[in-house]
């Protein structure tokens, strides 16, 4: 049939189009226009002199041989006619020949489009015809019957469903369609889900011509041929309809309900953040005092403070708790600052800061970053680059989350701080500054803030009516707020304004918070508040675009607009929580302008600015267009009786229009851009109540009628009302102005319609995959196929107009990379098409959902237009409940794809509580249901706005309009009406809500369909309610056409509730189900009837809560009445009375199982009502039937069962997912035979218990050979490579003898030099640490290598992708991996450079050391929880609670744990199995159970470890101590508490005997110590020993990988391992094990090798066999049969839980647990774990000389620069230990001599590379507080003053792990060695002990350049403490061993010690000559005088003549 019709289309086709006028051309000239469709162009005749309009009249032919597709263009263009000159053209008009296909014949006028493709004046007006064969309009459209697919054997299946062919989403506005879907046979066309029906769909024109239509099949043939594709179905296949089942649509008429009730956002949870901030580098600044700041909204919190030092070390960490809803968590901004010198009196000065929001966090794999680096920049500087780093670890958990932390290993890779940035990927290491501009032009439609009462005072004493709002807008992004000023008393402002942010790009701030707020002298209010995901703005790849927005309208929504002074919902108003009401819209643009920091001119502060920007013009956000909604209830039901039946009214609003309160006029000529009318209150509402004919305006505009007419509402039972629309159903339409932006609306349609389809396709091949059918691979491909077909037609339909005025750059670029994406995403599905195989399914599904999630992604649109529709139920004149549906989903588009999914459709519309009230159980109760038909459209396209609607009414308008042709109805009246009989059979329901406080329910279900309901009988005492129960509906009328409703009958609503006792019932969730109808014409049989029964999701709230079993069927009820339709037996069941069991046909098919029950113990029984629990019983019961186990007689003394098995038959569905669920019941059996609950437990499926007979066909048991099993499968990393390969093409393979490969290494190491001292360790120095430590590196090497993998995969994949869809170029290849790979890869290539070609890393071999297993989770994760064959099921009891996840479970709902098996088979069994030898009859299936007699076993818990505890004390810090409880038995371990730590190492063993099954439950805690008070519990873990004892994977004693009888792998087990596998091999009845010669064993039909000698502590060797049986036990999982992993020897990681803080994890802790059974040979003693004491050291560092050394001071005589210069060194800390040399006084030419000597004693641990120091952490400390610091040395250089503070001149640190060499002289030494550290080798001083040399001294400039200060000669000496002792040495240059005081010149010394010999150098120095000169001249003087003295005498004495 298909082939005829195909064939006959070659007929005759023809698209003919006929232009008739263009108008509004501009000037004078001659006209031409060309007409071209399929590439064929045609020219009209020339028009001459026309002027404004050109009559062309003219009809142009295309003849066609294949039919027109949807997608196909028409394109006119119109030129100006030049004979010489080319034409000139004056505009183009496009358009999408869709609707033309559809309806054969369309009229269409539309403006043209110039070259920039913006909208001109010009408009054009044609016809166009399009004729098929017969002239009827096509229906199919290709790609709608594809080939079958080769590969079916048997089973046919279709590949797609075409995503957007419209047809199941398609509109009801297409006449043409008839088949909605395509046959997808996957269900085997049965049930809700069966996608094919096809229905005579009436079209609204062509119907005459469409009776004879050869293409509309009847559904009747295609379901029959569907069965016939099939194969024969099962009869008994069900489909598992998740919520698709409804959803699926068949016809268009009705669209989706949405199930989830609850609005998500806006309820508060629990987050933890935690920061660690390990150290700093690389600060800013000298000699400073860093303390690091961590801020996350208010609080603070600060790490201690450090000395002297930019490189601090902290490892601090820091925990913020947090009770708020998820989105202002996520806008919280996280800020980590340094700060320099902040003491209690200053505030210190800031360095720099770093702020990310806390959702960027929350984003990142594991919600964490770990040991990345922050980089600090200045917000008061952004010239200033990066000011240091801070190296820090940032985690986010909620509750629920579990965050893996990576292990804490040897830090070296991080120190490369550049490829370790805290960043998140794909963004550029380098961030620039950038200014965000956020323009805020105006906002419009405000509500009146005050209440009317308050008005009219105002308006009394102030004499005037003004607006009483005062706005102003606030922003609010990165933890900065800028306000524009505040406009007074208006309802409109215009603020004109914009708010500059500076901040760096990309930003780590995800969110803009704009507000519009109301200024108040009391208070500010917020009116409405919008939040811009910069995300959506802006697109980071290569072709990219910056954030950019608008000039657009963001629309606000909050509270409602009847405004009270206290208004309930004010948090709706800050957006939380979804808005309720329009509440004003906001005109904005944002831009961001990246800044050149160096130019000069820039405005360097980070503070907000805000500017006056110009005014933007009317048409900048698009052309005001007139939109119409039309609106019809065809159904109010599930009224909430508690609303009354006071009369009944629903408003519908859009925007402010509609709104009673302040309703909207028409925007008059005049005012043309005001959108609020200023009309009063009292004439709107007249207006809208009385519309008459003189209102109405000339041009026949009709006013609106936004709200149905009051109406009493009818009782439905004792839950609901409705209200008896019967056949009249009332309507409301509004009008309203908007700019026209549907383009914007239309791109997010197309792509979320893309995203349905995709989703409903994932879904099934999910359903497929869950419930085990045939073929997943083939729908998946299927959903390839479509979603890159739809891509292609996205790319196609979102090109076209762009003309529209108002489009922004944002648009442009939003349009550009999305069809990027799109093209690329159609590219990738091809690609991923073609390599879906079987196996591959699971994780192309995966890839396939990251689709999904960017689709979702890509449809949201950023910039508003129209405003979201509200409908609001009004009683009473109270607001009750709203819903709010978005207006792109009901906007109409003539282009199915790009039309709203609601568009034109009935929908089920369910209203709810606003704010805050609709959270919670009353959220989840339905306040009424409406049935809805919605159209949004322009008021021109308004022509086709009923033609969804059921067909079958008649149109009744408001009384006194009929002249006019263009007034909607007011209500539409149905006459036609049909009746059906809808039957429902209520099977079961299962895993159902706890709603009573035993723990169980009291359910029943109440069905609703259309205004009736019913009720199931009441199950007591049950989750899992079995009710098999038809319900019958009698004489339901639906009003319609009889074929629509066929295909899309009305929405079944299913609610489960519990019955009490008192008071009503409570809701415990609720479902949505479609019947399958059958009309009167029809037959009652096969394929379609009788239905199947189906599994429905059950939901509550938004969370699942269980399943509901059930079908639903519509049967019409014809003329002949009921005794036409199928019979119904009556009750069957005398006992149930009238009640109606589920009949036969649709019944599940029965077969006889058994049961078998392994009944072990019961653990942990609650009190129950205050009596303990004493002679517990368990009743199983599975479908009716049941057994009881032996009554346990004493509870306290023995809680084990008696009688171990025991059995029962029963009657059970063949088809394993209808199995119900089976009940463990404990009930307590106390005096006089009363009985009461403890508690209970479902398990929902039984799958994992049915028994499958061991196939004896598999390969391990057709061996009868000897397998010779490869040893190391995985070669130990640590081994030393003792095989080599001869040649890499070879697989030679030599083994070489170890001693001549160590006497290489030796040859080696001598030729290295430097490296000798690094030998094998010797045995006696490696303890249990060394293995720890080993283990953990390697576990780190497996996850790296695992992660190295991971992304090598990916890669490949994704090169793959690119390699087949190699169509896109390479350069714009969109694909969203390629970014941040790159930065991965800049990552490694630093590390590269430390490995060699092939990737490995050039590590130096590391020596053997024996390894245990480190798990980094709790070990039952690894092993399955110890269920390998005992099951624990917990015992419930009390009401669940309302978590948001039930993935936690319920703690305190648990009150015991029932300890046993199951297992079940169909009967009767082969007889093999019980004829086998040793078979017990009693035990069952069961038959290698233990006894489970009480048994002794020694406990033994080794505790090494806890990290990342939560701090407990005010400090930050926390006193753990660990205290392990085992029954009554406790140990306390308080005095050995840890001071001060929240990563304490314990190291510690604790033997606890115990008696199962009595103590069974481990706990370890660990708390907090406190001096005052009770100690706090920080956290504990519970062990289940009892699962680990008895577990086959023996989990008594991990097996060690090698035997040893002494050293530090000493074996610990008391048995050996020989003993150990006779004892497994007996168990496990196995042949073995057999030693034989040349170290074989023989286990089964396996062969093991291994070596057989062993050394004792003498180094004796001798023979034994041990080594062969742990070969064997290491490789037990390969053994047939019986083998399974066993437990090696291990350390594991478990978290620490709170039960205040449930699901968040508290810190881990590290440990393991042995058990010893007591009847065996005690162990030896317990390994010695104590954490190793760290070493004492002495380091003794000699200060021989300085050179280069800057010159501070100036001379006071001379003004010469000069230095006293002195060095100063520190290990530890600078209070704890610095030394200072002596001065060394005036050196000239930066030259010191000092031979001074420094010495360090300090405690070093070798395994961590940490100094130890215990310190009082103050004056007030109880005790002292262990820290553990990085070994480095600070060497600095000061100058000394007398009066000022000295001078710092420079530093280095040296790490003495790794320091660069010295260098031989101070002329070799240079800045390099600090600037290239990284480059240069670097020497490790507890390896070379001993090393001399010249380092330099840095400081930074002011530039913050490195700058070199000088040079130092040292020489460092590492001594053990023991030689220290030894040959002692003075301090400085003190006895012992003096060094000899320094050749210093003169000039050194210290003038006030003497000063003559000082003043002899000042002056003597400079001014000898001059003294010598004036001392001449003093003698001369002096002879002189002494002359002139005594010449008188003389002269006497000779005139005297003595």
């Amino acid at each position: 049939m298909l082939l005829i019709f195909s064939s006959s289309f070659q007929v005759e086709m023809a698209l003919v189009v006929y232009l008739k006028t263009v108008t509004e051309l501009r000037g004078k000239g001659d006209r031409i226009a060309k007409v071209t469709f399929r590439g064929l162009s045609f020219f009209s005749r020339v028009l001459e002199n026309c002027e404004d309009e050109a009559r062309f009249e003219q009809a142009f032919r295309w003849p066609i041989g294949s039919q027109v597709d949807g997608d196909e263009m028409l394109e006119i263009q119109v030129f100006n006619y030049s004979k010489v000159f080319t034409n000139r053209l004056i505009g183009t008009f496009r358009m999408v020949l869709q609707k033309v296909v559809e309806e054969g014949h369309l009229e269409v006028s539309d403006t043209l489009i110039d070259d920039n493709n913006t909208a001109i004046r010009t408009n054009i007006s044609i016809e166009i015809k399009y004729q098929t064969m017969d002239g009827s309009v096509k229906v199919w459209s290709d790609g709608e019957f594809l080939d079958i697919p080769d590969d079916c054997d048997g089973t046919f299946q279709f590949e797609t469903d075409s995503l957007l062919s419209g047809r199941s989403l398609s509109s009801g506005t297409s006449p043409g369609r008839s088949i909605h879907g395509i046959p997808t046979f996957r269900k085997a066309g049965k049930g809700v889900f069966s996608a094919m029906k096809l229905g005579k769909t009436r079209s609204s024109k062509d119907d005459h011509k469409k009776g004879d239509d050869p293409a509309i099949l009847d559904a009747e043939d295609l379901d029959r041929k569907a069965m016939r594709l099939g194969g024969g179905l099962d009869p008994d296949t069900i489909s598992l309809a998740s919520v698709t089942a409804v959803t699926t649509n068949v016809s268009n008429k009705r669209s989706k309900p949405d199930i989830k009730m609850e609005p998500s956002s806006g309820r508060p949870v629990d987050y933890q953040i935690s920061v660690t901030v390990i150290e700093a580098r690389q600060l800013v600044g000298l000699n400073m005092d860093p303390v690091v700041c961590v801020e996350i909204g208010e609080e603070k919190k600060y790490t201690s403070m450090k000395e002297s030092t930019n490189c601090p070390y902290y490892n601090e960490y820091f925990v913020f708790d947090f009770h708020v809803p998820p989105d202002v968590m996520f806008d919280k901004i996280l800020k980590i600052s340094v700060i320099h010198s902040k003491n209690l009196l200053r505030s210190g000065t800031l360095v720099g800061t770093f702020k990310l929001d806390v959702g960027t966090v929350y984003s990142q794999a594991e919600h964490q970053f770990h040991h990345k680096w922050a980089m600090l920049s200045e917000p008061d500087d952004i010239t200033a680059g990066c000011k240091g780093y801070v190296k820090c670890d940032i985690a986010v958990v909620g509750k629920g989350d579990n965050i893996k932390t990576p292990h804490k290993a040897n830090e070296t890779d991080e120190d490369d701080i550049e490829g370790n940035l805290l960043l998140p990927e794909g963004v550029p290491s380098e961030r620039q500054w950038a200014r965000f501009y956020v323009k805020i032009y105006r906002a419009e439609g405000l509500p009146k803030m005050n209440t009317s009462i308050l008005a009219n005072v105002k308006k009394a004493f102030i004499g005037e009516n003004r607006d009483l709002v005062d706005p102003y807008a606030l922003v609010q992004f990165a933890g900065q707020k800028g306000k524009t000023s505040v406009q007074k008393s208006s309802y409109e402002p215009i603020w004109n304004e914009q708010i500059v942010f500076t901040e760096m790009f990309p930003p780590l701030c995800r969110r803009l918070k704009v507000q519009i707020r109301d200024s108040d002298k009391v208070n500010d209010v917020a009116i409405g508040t919008h939040f811009i995901d910069l995300r959506k703005i802006a697109n980071d790849g290569d072709k990219g675009f910056l954030p950019t927005m608008g000039p657009a309208w963001v629309n606000m929504y909050g509270s409602t607009r009847n405004y009270t002074l206290m208004d309930e919902h004010q948090d709706l108003n800050e957006g939380l929580g979804e808005g309720v009401s329009f509440r004003a819209r906001l005109l904005i643009s944002i831009a961001v302008e990246i800044l050149d920091t160096s130019s000069t001119e820039i405005i360097s502060s980070t503070e907000v600015q805000m500017e006056p920007v110009s005014n933007i013009s009317e048409s900048a956000t698009g052309k005001m267009e007139e939109f119409f909604l039309f609106g019809s209830f065809l159904e109010a039901t599930m009224i909430d009786r508690k609303i009354g039946d006071k009369p009944i009214s629903f408003e519908v609003t859009i925007g402010n229009y509609g709104n009673q309160i302040d309703g909207v006029s028409k925007p008059g000529s005049a005012k043309k851009k005001k959108e609020d009318g200023g009309e009063s209150e009292e004439e709107e509402s007249e207006l809208i109540h009385n519309s008459s004919d003189e209102e109405a305006e000339d041009d026949g505009d009709l006013l609106s009628v936004p709200s149905t007419p009051p109406m009493k509402p009818v009782i439905t039972d004792r839950n609901y009302f409705h209200l008896p629309y019967f056949e009249k159903k009332p309507c409301i339409y509004i009008k309203s102005w908007w700019q026209d932006q549907r383009r914007r609306l239309y791109n997010s349609n197309i792509m979320d319609k893309i995203a349905d389809k995709l989703e409903e396709g994932l879904n099934d091949v999910q359903e497929i995959i869950k419930t085990e059918k045939a073929y997943p691979e083939r729908r998946l491909r299927g959903v390839l196929e479509e979603l890159s077909t739809s891509c292609s037609r996205f790319v196609t339909l979102a090109n076209k107009d762009q003309n529209l005025s108002g489009r922004t750059k944002l648009d442009r670029e939003r349009l550009k990379s999305c069809m990027r994406e799109m093209e690329s995403m159609g590219q990738q599905a091809k690609t991923i098409r073609s390599q879906v195989k079987r196996n591959t399914v699971r994780e192309k599904l995966k890839l396939v959902l990251n689709f999904l999630h960017r689709l979702r992604f890509l449809a949201d649109e950023p910039q508003h237009s129209i405003p979201d529709v509200f409908i609001w139920m009004i009683s009473n004149n109270k607001r009750i409940a709203y819903a709010r549906i978005p207006s792109k989903d009901i906007l109409f588009s003539i282009v199915d794809e790009e039309m709203g999914k609601d568009c034109g459709k009935v929908k089920a519309v369910f209203l709810r509580l606003p704010g805050k009230k609709g959270f919670g159980h009353a959220g989840w109760t339905v306040q009424a249901k409406l049935e809805m038909y919605l159209w949004l459209g322009l008021n021109k396209q308004r022509k086709d706005f009923l033609s969804g609607l059921p067909s079958g009414f008649e149109e009744n308008k408001a009384a006194k309009e009929i002249g006019i042709q263009a007034v909607p109805p007011v209500s539409l009246v149905y006459n036609m009406k049909q009746v059906f009989q809808l039957r429902a059979h209520m099977y079961q329901a299962r895993s159902l809500f706890a709603a009573d406080n035993s723990g169980l329910s009291d359910p029943f279900a109440r069905v609703f369909f259309s205004t009736h309901s019913q009720v199931t009988e009441v199950l007591s005492e049950t989750l899992c309610p079995t009710w098999d129960q038809l319900l019958v509906f009698d004489n339901v009328e639906l009003y319609g056409e009889a074929g629509e409703l066929r295909d899309d009958p009305p929405i079944i609503v299913i609610e489960l509730y519990d019955q009490d006792t008192v008071g009503k019932a409570e809701f415990i969730g609720r479902t949505f189900a479609k019947p399958l109808t059958k009309m009167v014409d029809e037959h009652y049989g096969p394929p379609r009837f009788p239905p199947q029964l189906e599994y429905y999701q059950i939901y509550r709230g938004n969370c699942t809560a269980g399943d509901l079993l059930a079908a639903f069927e519509l049967l019409q009820i014809g003329p002949a009445g009921r005794a036409a339709l199928p019979p119904i037996d009556g009750p069957t069941d005398s006992d149930r009375g009238p009640i109606l069991p589920v009949p036969l046909g649709i019944r599940p098919v029965l077969s006889r199982y058994r049961i078998e029950v392994l009944f072990w113990g019961l653990r942990d029984l609650k009190r129950i009502n205050l009596a303990q629990v004493d002679r517990p019983r368990v009743d199983i019961e599975c479908a009716g039937k049941g057994v009881q186990s032996a009554l346990i007689q004493n509870y306290k003394k023995n809680p084990n069962f008696s009688t171990l098995v025991k059995w029962f038959e029963v009657d059970l569905p063949e088809n394993e997912l209808l199995h119900p669920p089976l009940n463990i019941r404990v009930v307590d059996c106390r005096a006089f035979g009363r009985y009461t609950l403890v508690g209970s437990h479902a398990v929902t499926s039984l799958r994992k218990f049915i028994y499958s007979p061991p196939d004896k066909t598999a390969n391990n048991w057709a061996h009868t050979g000897d397998i010779v099993v490869n040893m190391d499968p995985e070669p130990n990393i640590k081994k030393m490579d003792t095989v080599v390969k001869i040649d890499a093409t070879t697989d030679a393979v030599v083994k070489v003898d170890l001693d001549d490969k160590e006497k290489e290494k030796k040859k080696k190491k001598k030729k290295k030099g430097e490296d000798v001292e690094e030998d094998e360790p010797d045995e006696s120095m490696l303890d249990w640490w060394s293995k720890y430590f080993a283990s953990i590196e390697t576990m780190m090497e497996n996850l790296r290598a695992q992660e190295a993998a991971l992304a090598e995969a990916e890669e490949r994949e994704d090169l793959e992708i690119a390699a087949e869809s190699a169509e896109i170029k390479a350069d714009e290849f969109p694909m969203k991996g390629t970014k941040p790979k790159e930065k991965s890869k800049d990552k490694k290539s630093s590390k590269d450079k430390k490995k060699n070609h092939d990737g490995t890393e050039k590590r130096p071999p590391k020596p053997k050391v024996d390894e245990l297993m480190v798990y980094n989770k709790e070990l039952e994760c690894e092993y399955a929880n110890f269920e390998d064959w005992l099951h624990t099921f917990n015992l419930y009891r009390g009401k669940a609670g309302d978590d948001d996840d039930h993935n936690v479970v319920d703690d305190d709902r648990i009150v015991g744990r029932f300890k046993g098996s199951l297992c079940m088979y169909k009967l009767p069994l082969s007889e093999e199995i019980t004829r086998e030898s040793g078979f017990d009859p009693n035990m069952g299936m069961f038959q290698s159970t233990p006894h489970n007699d009480p048994i002794n076993v020694l406990i033994r818990i080794y505790i090494i470890r806890a990290t990342d505890l939560h701090p407990a004390d005010i400090n930050g810090k926390a006193d753990p101590y660990i205290v392990i409880r085992l029954g009554k038995s406790e140990i306390r371990d308080k005095e050995n508490y840890i001071s001060k730590q929240l990563n304490p190492v314990f190291g510690k063993s604790f033997d606890i005997e115990a008696t199962f099954p009595m103590e069974s439950m481990l706990t370890v805690a660990v708390y907090d110590w406190d001096l005052v008070g009770t100690d706090d519990l920080i956290g504990e873990t519970k062990i289940d020993l009892e699962n680990r004892y008895y577990s086959k994977h023996r989990a008594t004693c991990g097996i060690a990988s090698n035997y040893s009888v002494h050293g530090y792998n000493v074996w610990r087990d008391p048995q050996k391992p020989t003993q150990i596998l006779a004892k497994l091999c007996k168990e496990g009845k196995l042949d073995g094990p057999h030693y034989g010669p040349g170290g074989r064993v023989k286990v089964a039909n396996r062969v093991f090798l291994g070596f057989t000698e062993i050394e004792d502590e003498s180094g004796l060797k001798k023979q034994t066999e041990e080594h062969l049986a742990l070969t064997v036990l290491r490789h037990w999982e390969e053994i047939p049969r019986v083998g399974c992993k066993l437990i090696p020897e291990h350390v594991e990681t478990r978290p620490l839980l709170n039960p205040d803080k449930p699901g968040i994890e508290q810190g881990r802790i590290e440990m393991w647990v042995d058990m010893f059974p007591m009847d065996i040979p005690a162990p030896g003693p317990a390994i010695d774990i104590s954490p190793r004491k760290p070493k004492r050291y002495e380091l003794r560092v000699i200060i021989w000389n300085t050179d280069e050394v800057i010159l501070e001071d100036d001379d006071y005589f001379t003004g010469e620069k000069s230095s006293d210069i002195f060095v100063r060194g520190w290990l530890k800390g600078q209070q704890e230990d610095k030394q200072d040399t002596d001065v060394h006084y005036h050196s000239l030419t930066g030259e010191g001599n000092f031979n001074w000597r420094f010495v360090y004693p300090f405690d070093y641990l070798m395994a961590e590379e940490k100094i130890v120091i215990s310190k009082k952490e103050s004056m007030f400390s109880w005790d002292e507080t262990e820290y553990k610091i990085p070994a480095r040395l600070t060497l600095q250089v000061w100058d000394a003053d007398h009066f000022s503070a000295d001078d710092f001149l420079g530093a280095i640190e040296l790490d003495l792990n790794k320091f660069p060499r010295g260098a031989k002289t101070a002329k070799q030494c240079s800045l390099n060695m600090v600037l290239k550290e990284h480059e240069l080798p670097t020497i490790s001083i507890f390896k070379q002990k001993r090393v001399k040399g010249w380092w330099p001294f840095v400081a930074r400039d002011e530039n913050d350049e490195f700058e070199l200060t000088g040079k130092v000669e040292a020489e460092l000496h590492l001594m053990t403490a023991e030689e220290a002792e030894k040959s002692p040495v003075g301090l400085g240059r003190n006895e012992p061993e003096p060094l000899e005081k320094p050749n210093r010149p003169d000039t050194s010394l210290m003038w006030f010690m003497n000063p003559l010999k000082s003043i002899r150098y000042f002056i003597w120095h400079n001014y000898r000559w001059l003294i010598l000169k004036a001392l001449a001249l003093l003698l001369l003087l002096l002879l002189v005088g002494l002359f002139l003295y005594s010449i008188p005498g003389y002269l006497v004495k000779k005139l005297l003549g003595a």
